[in-house]
């Protein structure tokens, strides 16, 4: 075999290598998606606690410990190896999505926290599926590789809610409250994508790798990023925004579930998962709307239009509880999922961008620890508002989406790229002659 072909070859089990680490996170990842829209609406049988505090912290837990074990899932994987900790991963996620659906069918709470504080730890190996990709990457193709995650998340938000569907129907439990078999389905996919791993996954860390910086927040990173021109506004932009849209989506299943006298729609379970996994698609459109408008628009232009947009979201759904009105509810969802889908991407460009190319790697992990920081504050909150009145969570989410406008316009147009900001410090280069 000539040096041009086993290169060839190499690059072909590269990519035969990413494709079983995308279809593993993906299947995976149907079955966070199977279970985010029915867990508020499965617990909120289990508990009578009026002021909806053991909501919120039933869906932080899954958040907070992804935070939590993230860096440590990446420190372990530096030094066994990549495809062990994804295994392990998979095997905790197939033992506690089965956990799940036993304590579905026990009508127990406690073990429902259980479940969910396991499948967080279990989850939190999706920083270490990015490291796989890096590892088989170059640097030229490692945005396209990171873009099948991306992916990987939206099919699964897409096509999750559509399997639970199927699970309920199927197991002739569509109306039933508390039925086991969406867990078992999400834990039966799991094992599917584990012996997926196990057969097809070779190691890809290299022994002369690097190991990788994992920390929870690095403080000297953060102290960094604030204080480049605008990154600091950028980040509260990012934590702003993540905030208001993470309320959105931990109480909407609820929303949709509850009785039309509390202010609710009165949906059944079948009818919740399919408005979820229609939420799912047009945020997945919309996402590949950014990525076509970004040849054409500054990304300040696009962040400040997915506000604008987000905020008409949020004051459409208030309309729509008022007036108990199913086709304007849809048409707020679909808004807000096209706002929020312009939000993420555009401002991790520009923090990327303003950025010294030499620390982007920390600062967008300081990106990453404000943004789940901030998913962990909004699933904590928003059920105590929900409590409150069905409307306040979107009235609050529609102020954090008006401030992150406001540092939009305000503040983050004013900055300029990492190179282009440099230059402009330069002194004005002096002649020979002078």
């Amino acid at each position: 075999m000539t040096d041009e072909e086993k290169t060839t070859d190499r690059a072909t089990q590269k990519r035969g290598h990413l494709l079983v680490v995308f279809l593993a996170v993906f299947i995976d990842l149907l079955g966070f998606g199977i279970v985010l829209p029915l867990l508020p609406i499965y617990a909120r049988y289990l508990t009578s606690d009026s002021s909806g505090m053991v909501l919120g912290l039933l869906m932080a837990s899954y958040s907070a410990m992804q935070f939590l074990f993230a860096p440590l899932w990446g420190r372990l994987s530096d030094r066994i190896g990549r495809r062990p900790v994804l295994m392990l991963g998979l095997v905790g996620s197939v033992i506690f999505y089965a956990l799940f659906g036993i304590a579905s069918s026990m009508g127990s709470l406690l073990w429902m926290f259980v479940s969910r504080i396991g499948a967080g730890i279990a989850g939190a190996t999706i920083p270490t599926a990015q490291a796989y990709i890096a590892d088989t990457t170059s640097k030229e193709n490692r945005a396209k590789g990171m873009a099948l995650i991306g992916a990987a998340f939206g099919l699964g938000f897409t096509f999750g809610p559509l399997l639970a569907a199927t699970a309920l129907i199927s197991s002739g439990e569509a109306q039933a409250h508390l039925s086991p078999w969406p867990g078992f389905t999400a834990s039966i996919l799991s094992a599917g994508a584990l012996l997926l791993a196990f057969f097809k996954l070779p190691e890809s860390l290299r022994p002369d790798s690097l190991p990788a910086e994992h920390r929870l927040l690095n403080l000297s990173a953060l102290h960094t990023a604030v204080s480049i021109p605008t990154v600091g506004t950028l980040l509260l932009i990012s934590f702003v925004s993540v905030l208001s849209f993470s309320g959105f989506e931990s109480v909407l299943s609820v929303l949709l579930k509850t009785d039309v006298t509390a202010g609710g729609f009165g949906y059944g379970l079948v009818e919740v998962l399919m408005l979820f996994a229609g939420l799912g698609f047009v945020h997945a459109l919309a996402q590949g709307m950014v990525r076509g408008m970004s040849s054409h628009m500054s990304e300040t232009r696009l962040a400040t239009g997915g506000a604008a947009v987000a905020i008409l979201g949020y004051v459409l759904l208030v309309v729509a509880i008022d007036r108990q009105s199913l086709g304007l509810l849809i048409g707020a969802m679909a808004v807000e999922a096209v706002g929020f889908a312009f939000l993420p991407p555009t401002v991790q460009a520009l923090i990327s961008r303003r950025s010294d190319p030499g620390r982007q790697g920390s600062i967008l992990g300081v990106a990453q620890s404000v943004s789940a920081m901030a998913r962990i504050l909004g699933h904590a909150i928003c059920f105590p508002l929900f409590y409150i009145a069905t409307t306040i969570p979107f009235v609050v989410g529609a102020a954090l989406m008006a401030v992150a406008l406001l540092l939009i316009a305000t503040i983050a147009r004013r900055g300029g790229d990492f190179g282009h900001a440099v230059k402009a410090a330069e002194p004005e280069p002096v002649g020979e002659g002078d």
